[in-house]
């Protein structure tokens, strides 16, 4: 499908966008980390970050009952937004889709920390907090409220969520769709596999991605970026991938197939070019290994990579 038929699809059946905010916007995960570590270590206790799972997605009330802390001082002009989360607010409100925040923290902690971010508190047309409903997510109370203060049918919203309460609830308000993006590696939602997360496959597309490609010459192994690049202040997104295989020769201006097949990690900025050059070949590390297993190497036989092409004026045919 192209990407103008999937516009026009998405703007026919979508009204809206219902976005969540610790964790799917801001990334406060490591703020309440850091916190954590202080607050407990004055009581001579540890933070052990391997359960922060537990208080994903919760309530500020279920979050301190499940890790036994009853107050707690947030530190929200700290807070910065994740890779990608400006952009898209500034996206949508651009081209007049309205969104709404529907979170499961107070509504002045709402407001509190998207006040450090220039434009966001005005690109909402409703903000919702769990103080303002009977009971918060994974009830589907919260986002159901968020599409009535937005005059339109919970079927015809697109749910953006973190966590599993967060994806449940927006499942149970039968939202027309709910797309789960990861924000903690450990979030038990999101089951890694080698290092990566396996996805629907797509053929071409932030984040590093892997999965195999079709040139002239066969189908291989690929790990890819998309994204702007930050480390070298890239005006425009870049798509780049890396074909798994030594080639005797180039070639520039055939085609070439993707099939994305899973997800590595986010756009990422570096102090050095060498940590960037490291972090390239441990993707690549990452994409070798997972790649040999049988949930994705069954996708070389993808029809998209080896059907017929025609390159440069030659027929290609599929080659193994």
């Amino acid at each position: 499908m192209s990407t103008t038929t999937t516009t026009v699809s998405l703007k026919k059946f979508m009204s809206c966008v219902i976005l969540d905010l610790d964790g799917t916007l801001l990334n406060t995960d490591g703020i309440v980390n850091e916190v954590l570590k202080v607050f407990l270590g004055k009581y001579g206790k540890k933070w052990d970050g391997r359960v922060a799972y537990k208080v994903v997605g919760k309530t500020p009330f279920e979050a301190a009952t499940a890790i036994g802390v009853m107050h707690l001082q947030y530190r929200w002009c700290n807070i910065k937004a994740l890779p990608g989360g400006n952009r898209l607010v500034k996206h949508l409100n651009g081209h007049g889709v309205p969104i709404a925040l529907a979170s499961n923290s107070p509504r002045a902690s709402v407001e509190t920390k998207i006040s450090y971010h220039l434009g966001w508190k005005e690109s909402f047309s409703v903000i919702i907090g769990a103080d303002e409903v009977t009971i918060g997510k994974p009830s589907p109370e919260i986002f159901l409220e968020a599409a009535k203060r937005l005059n339109v049918e919970a079927s015809s919203c697109l749910v953006i969520e973190d966590s599993l309460p967060g994806v449940t609830a927006g499942k149970a308000a039968h939202m027309m769709t709910v797309i789960a993006v990861p924000s903690l590696r450990s979030n038990p939602i999101f089951t890694r596999i080698e290092g990566t997360l396996p996805i629907e496959p797509w053929h071409i597309g932030g984040p590093v991605i892997k999965g195999f490609g079709r040139a002239p010459r066969g189908v291989h192994k690929m790990v890819m970026s998309i994204g702007w690049n930050p480390y070298f202040n890239n005006t425009e997104k870049t798509i780049e991938p890396w074909l798994l295989h030594d080639f005797g020769e180039d070639f520039y201006g055939e085609e070439l197939r993707l099939a994305i097949v899973g997800y590595i990690r986010p756009e990422t900025n570096f102090s050095s070019l060498e940590s960037l050059i490291a972090k390239i070949h441990e993707d690549r590390k990452f994409a070798e290994n997972a790649l040999d297993l049988p949930m994705y190497a069954h996708y070389k036989n993808d029809p998209y990579l080896t059907s017929s092409l025609q390159l440069n004026g030659h027929h290609i045919n599929k080659e193994t």
